[in-house]
């Protein structure tokens, strides 16, 4: 969608990305991609595999193409490619290529990466409650290495999301001024 603005929402487990999304997308009005990969899980009656990665890559990648044609001028995304790099790098020590193409060629605007200072959470999905601050320096580096725009965002409950709102704010102004 042309003048769409695209916001990924990264970073490690239990950082309030889902909740993030979802509150920053009524906030402006607009909608957000969920998380493909917590109903993909959900539905497998197994553990998953590291094929399971790329299936969740490729079906959150055909979400948020689906979930661009509703969303008004910005388009907040629960997770992105980085996310399923990571996850596959650390748990099987590779990523198919097709992820890794897509960390380029599937561009976002701005990314939000969530900082690691609210309490952990536990989820039967979530792996790894005393690995959060190596992820998020992982998240940070993969990050300035590609050159990717992005935030931090710290905070405990509507603190961090008025944190997150304003720098959203603040980059749709410095967009406009461009």
């Amino acid at each position: 969608m042309k003048g769409l603005k695209k916001i990924a929402i990264t970073g490690p487990e239990s950082t309030g990305k889902s909740w993030l999304a979802q509150k920053l997308a009524r906030s402006f009005n607009t909608v957000f991609v969920p998380e493909y990969a917590r109903n993909y899980i959900d539905q497998l009656n197994r553990d998953y595999k590291q094929e399971d990665i790329l299936e969740i890559a490729k079906g959150q990648f055909n979400l948020e193409k689906e979930m661009e044609s509703k969303a008004t001028g910005i388009l907040f995304c629960d997770t992105e490619f980085l996310v399923t790099k990571i996850w596959s790098l650390h748990k099987y020590n590779n990523c198919n290529p097709f992820i890794l193409e897509k960390i380029k060629e599937n561009r976002y605007d701005l990314f939000l990466l969530c900082d690691v200072d609210m309490p952990w959470e536990f989820d039967e999905q979530r792996e790894h409650p005393h690995l959060r601050s190596y992820f998020f320096n992982w998240y940070e580096k993969e990050l300035r290495e590609y050159g990717f725009s992005f935030r931090v965002i710290s905070g405990l409950g509507e603190h961090r999301f008025l944190n997150a709102r304003n720098e959203v704010i603040r980059f749709m102004e410095n967009f406009k001024e461009q």
